[in-house]
């Protein structure tokens, strides 16, 4: 389109006889086009992204830790490991009705570009799978005299090994874990505004579920597909009627 409408300009001779720019005109002319292509479209377009699908998902995380929604992500926090390959560990249901994928496809649908959304779900990706991956990147840092008010800044904002490994805590009796909170998913800034977050660059000593301890742990299928299909262990949220297994109990 541009290239259409410069080249009227061109055979109009209406650019040679009226546009009198000077080299000043033209690197400011120029530098703002490059910039605007390059820096403020993206970015805001980026921003607006992260903050509206990263806040559906904390409070979709938030809202599965009920009774209600419990059994579609109970299957996350069943795994007594903590390892990249339980990133996507959770009930069928739970993605199929997560409201940030439908928001991701209307964004994209309403102008967001397909290039710009494919950067973010690097960058999320990437804090995601760091979370939970069995090498705690975060911890060497810690120890670092220098990066101490880096880290504080960086603990805040996104999701760490250390304040999502408290979220996949057997138990929050010891002050590390907090199972209650830390539903940060990229952004722990979430988190801080709304009360749930908890920190204390330490790590706890178990992750899992205590039911699953006490009673054996579920089969797959009931994990992947419930209400589809229910437990029949006496003590489960995984069948109609049951109830999620309280720590103090």
């Amino acid at each position: 389109m541009i290239l259409g409408f410069a080249a009227t300009e061109i055979i109009s001779r209406r650019y040679k006889n009226t546009v009198h720019a000077t080299a000043n005109d033209t690197k400011l002319e120029l530098f703002m086009f490059l910039s605007l292509l390059a820096i403020s479209q993206p970015l805001a377009m980026l921003v607006t992204l992260i903050l509206c699908d990263d806040l559906t998902q904390y409070w979709w995380h938030r809202l599965s830790h009920s009774p209600l929604l419990w059994p579609l992500h109970r299957a996350h926090h069943s795994a007594e490991y903590m390892s990249i390959r339980i990133t996507f560990r959770n009930n069928f249901f739970y993605y199929l009705m997560m409201p940030g994928l439908w928001l991701a496809g209307a964004l994209i649908y309403l102008g967001v570009g397909g290039l710009v959304y494919a950067m973010y779900v690097v960058v999320k990706l990437t804090v995601i799978v760091g979370a939970h991956c069995a090498w705690r990147w975060d911890e060497p840092l810690y120890k670092i005299p220098a990066l101490r008010p880096v880290m504080w800044v960086v603990e805040r904002t996104i999701s760490t090994p250390a304040t999502h490994w408290a979220h996949h805590a057997i138990t929050q009796q010891d002050g590390v874990g907090h199972y209650k909170g830390n539903f940060g998913n990229l952004l722990f800034i979430w988190d801080m505004m709304f009360g749930s977050a908890h920190i204390t660059q330490k790590y706890p000593a178990q992750v899992g579920l205590k039911d699953d301890r006490l009673f054996g742990q579920e089969h797959w299928y009931h994990q992947m597909f419930y209400p589809l299909f229910q437990s029949k262990r006496e003590h489960t949220a995984l069948k109609f009627g049951g109830k999620i297994y309280a720590e103090d109990e």
